[in-house]
C-alpha cells in the first residue's frame, strides 16, 4: 500500500526514499514530511500549502505545523509561530488513534511543541516551558510525540544553562527513536544529545559528543538528510578544531543545497535569521566534495520527484537543534 511505503519513508528506515505526493491528503502530508527531511523545502511547501485548506482538521493542522517546522529550520521562528497557532486552532476534540501520531492527539502535540520551539528560538523560556507542560499533559501521544518532547525539553534546559538536565531528556529521545526504528529521528536525537554533552563540557562527554556528531553527519549524508548535515557539521567544528575548516565547508555545502531546493520565503528567512551563520550564506557554490569534506560517504544521487508541485549570529553549540521537525 502507498501509505505504508510513505510511512516507512517518513518515520521508518528509508528516509532517502523517492516519493510522489499521491492523491490522498494523508499520503500527500507524508510525502511532504519526507521531502522536508531531505531539505526539499520548495516541493514540500507546494504540497503543504494546498493541504492547509484541507477539510480534514487533522491533516490541515499537521500541514500547518509541518510547514512551520520547515520555516523554523531556516530560522523563521516568527513565521513558524503563526503556522503553529493555526495548526492548534484547526483541531477539534475528536478522539482517534494512530501509531505515528497522525491523529488529533498527535497533531495537538505537534502544534504545542512547535509553539514551544518557536518560543525557545525567540528567547521566551517561560512560555516554552508552559507549552511543553501542556504537551506533556496530553498523555501518551505515541513514539513520535515522545521523541519531539525530549528534543524540546533538552533544548530548553540548554538555553536555561542546565546541560546536566538536558542530557537525560536527549538520552530518552534517542532511546525512543531507536525503539521505533525511525532513522531520521535517531539522527536528530543523536545531534541533540551531542549538543547537550558538548555544553556539559567534561572530557568524556566531549569525546562521546564528537563520536555521536560524526555518526550523525555520516548517517545524514548517507540518507540525504541535508537539514541535519549543516548544523551537525558546525557542532563538529567545535568538537574537532583540527578539522574545523573541513567541517565548515561541509556545512556550507549542505546549506547551499538546501537553499537551492527551497522556496523564496525560506531563502529570505535564512538570509535574515540570527540562527544561520553569515559565513555559510556567503560561501561559494556547493559541490559534493565540499559537503563530503573528504571524510564521509558521498551524497546519493537525486532520487526524489514530486507529483505536485538568540545569540550572536551563527549561534553556538545547539544551532540547528531548535528545529523540531515532524
Amino acid at each position: 500500500m502507498k501509505s505504508d511505503h510513505l510511512r516507512n519513508a517518513a518515520f521508518g528506515d528509508r528516509p532517502d526514499t523517492r516519493v510522489t505526493a499521491g492523491e490522498h491528503p494523508r499520503d500527500r502530508w507524508l510525502a511532504a514530511v519526507v521531502l522536508g527531511g531531505q531539505g526539499r523545502y520548495a516541493a514540500a511547501s507546494a504540497i503543504l500549502t494546498g493541504l492547509l485548506r484541507s477539510r480534514e482538521p487533522v491533516i490541515a493542522s499537521l500541514a500547518a505545523s509541518t510547514l512551520g517546522s520547515h520555516r523554523r529550520q531556516v530560522g523563521g521562528h516568527d513565521v513558524a509561530r503563526r503556522l503553529d497557532a493555526t495548526a492548534l486552532a484547526r483541531l477539534t476534540d475528536t478522539a482517534d488513534g494512530d501509531c505515528d501520531g497522525i491523529d488529533t492527539l498527535g497533531a495537538r502535540s505537534d502544534a504545542l511543541l512547535g509553539l514551544a520551539a518557536d518560543a525557545l528560538g525567540t528567547g521566551r523560556l517561560t512560555a516554552a516551558r508552559r507549552l511543553i507542560a501542556a504537551a506533556d499533559a496530553l498523555g501518551d501521544v505515541g513514539w513520535r510525540g515522545q521523541v519531539r518532547l525530549g528534543w524540546v525539553r533538552a533544548e530548553v534546559e540548554l538555553a536555561a544553562g542546565n546541560p546536566s538536565e538536558s542530557v537525560p531528556n536527549a538520552e530518552a529521545a534517542l532511546r525512543r527513536a531507536r525503539a521505533a526504528g525511525a532513522v531520521r529521528h535517531i539522527a536528530k536525537s543523536g545531534m541533540v544529545l551531542a549538543a547537550a554533552l558538548t555544553v556539559r563540557g567534561g572530557v568524556t562527554e566531549r569525546i562521546r559528543a564528537k563520536h555521536l556528531a560524526a555518526g550523525v553527519v555520516d548517517q545524514a549524508i548517507e540518507y540525504g538528510l541535508l537539514p541535519l548535515v549543516w548544523p551537525c557539521s558546525l557542532l563538529l567544528a567545535d568538537l574537532d578544531p583540527a578539522a574545523a575548516d573541513d567541517h565548515h565547508r561541509r556545512a556550507a555545502g549542505a546549506l547551499h543545497c538546501v537553499l537551492r531546493r527551497s522556496d523564496p520565503i525560506a531563502r529570505r528567512l535564512a538570509a535574515s535569521s540570527p540562527w544561520v551563520p553569515d559565513t555559510l550564506l556567503t560561501s561559494g557554490e556547493p559541490t559534493r566534495t565540499s559537503i563530503r569534506a573528504n571524510s564521509f560517504t558521498e551524497l546519493p544521487p537525486d532520487r526524489v520527484k514530486v507529483g505536485a508541485q538568540a545569540s550572536d549570529r551563527g549561534g553556538g553549540t545547539s544551532l540547528g537543534c531548535r528545529k523540531e521537525s515532524p
